[in-house]
């Protein structure tokens, strides 16, 4: 399976490689991959897949046919960030403000490699294999917006699987457990009011700044000081708005941030401490402050049995020493925890090399790695190839 798949590969290499850049030359923001969708439905109706569009919008879900045995669920992301891209060759961004700057070009041709191989060469499947094609990973929740459209009751899964390039880890390296994989991400807004004024006399309108400014200061403190040591949790302050001039007291500044966080406990004990904060600041320099709490992501927590299915997946494609399990949590977030929650399932991460394309994900000079097209659709192939064989028939 693995030397069938890696000849095949290397006949279409060009192709998907010409392919990957091309989606990365026309990146689209959460909700408005229009391009992106059609490109991948229409080349995976040429494969003679099933294809249903318009999935939370512009999700797509491709399925290969099979027996009545349970289905296999791969999942790759295609939305890019709203951010200007660095780079200077010939495949950057034709788009202003918007870059594929996390690699998801990358996932949609992982994916799209895989679907064809299974498509050309996949023989009495005991079950079908969805390809789940995702809107708005970033930021925007695509992934609880398709389990909310229906996505496990129109495609019903025994167990899903995603992959996330890594950068820092070597090509053809994949790191893979069970337990959590990256954490849960949560925003807050606080927005603190005084009546404002002139700058030479504060005493007569509050002062929103300095109020907002001790806050920024001390909300970082509760991690080290109120979360047990044991739980990983990151609250950082990441904006500070206000005022207009040097000499007018602001009615209003707004301090946002973010919270990555593991367990439910540690999460609660956060937001406790952020409003008995907001109820101090009140106290202590006579403004209003208001609150906002949103929950965005809940921690990717990979379902052991499918994690070990994953495992020995990724050591048939790459090696037992190419596959990694022992390894800490990612503190970055992603949403394919909405699916997670949904179905048991995996989640892995495939190496994206260093140097000037394994630049860090959400870098300006981010590119994702071609070399590593071969290694995730590989592994996804073998996934599904051992997934099947496990019910009792092959996927080749």
């Amino acid at each position: 399976m693995t030397a069938a798949f890696a000849a095949w590969f290397a006949a279409h290499r060009d192709e998907f490689i010409a392919l990957r850049r091309d989606l990365h030359a026309h990146p689209e923001l959460a909700f408005a991959e229009n391009r992106t969708a059609a490109i991948v439905a229409d080349r995976l109706e040429a494969w003679g897949l099933k294809v249903t569009r318009g999935v939370a919008r512009t999700g797509v879900v491709a399925t290969l046919h099979g027996g009545p045995a349970a289905a296999i669920g791969l999942r790759a992301d295609m939305d890019a960030l709203p951010m200007q891209e660095a780079n200077g060759f010939a495949h950057r961004s034709t788009i202003p403000g918007v870059m594929h700057a996390c690699g998801h070009d990358g996932h949609t041709v992982i994916l799209l490699a895989a679907a064809r191989y299974l498509s050309e060469t996949a023989t009495a499947l005991s079950g079908p294999i969805h390809f789940i094609f995702q809107p708005a990973e970033e930021n925007e929740g695509g992934g609880r917006a398709m389990v909310e459209d229906g996505l496990f009751e129109r495609f019903p899964v025994a167990a899903v699987f995603g992959l996330h390039n890594a950068p820092g880890i070597e090509v053809g390296h994949i790191h893979v457990r069970g337990g959590p994989i990256t954490a849960g991400f949560d925003v807050f807004d606080f927005v603190v009011r005084a009546q404002g004024g002139h700058g030479a006399w504060p005493a007569r309108g509050g002062d929103a700044i300095t109020a907002a400014a001790a806050l920024a200061t001390q909300l970082p403190g509760i991690v080290s000081r109120h979360i047990d040591a044991a739980d990983s949790v990151v609250l950082a302050v990441t904006r500070i708005e206000g005022g207009t001039a040097y000499n007018i007291l602001p009615t209003e500044v707004r301090v946002s941030g973010s919270v990555r966080w593991f367990s439910h406990a540690a999460q609660g004990e956060i937001r406790r401490r952020l409003e008995m904060h907001r109820q101090g600041l009140t106290l202590s320099y006579g403004v209003e402050v208001e609150l906002d709490y949103q929950c965005r992501y809940p921690p990717v927590i990979n379902d052991n049995d499918a994690a070990q299915v994953a495992i020995g997946a990724a050591r048939a494609w790459a090696g037992e020493d190419q596959v990694i399990t022992e390894f800490a949590p990612v503190m970055g977030s992603e949403d394919f925890a909405f699916m997670l929650e949904a179905r048991p399932g995996a989640y892995l991460l495939l190496g994206n090399g260093a140097g000037e394309g394994g630049c860090h994900v959400h870098s300006p000079r981010y590119d994702f790695n071609d070399e590593a097209i071969v290694h995730g659709a590989g592994l996804w192939v073998t996934l599904c190839q051992r997934f099947f064989t496990d019910q009792g028939t092959s996927a080749d």
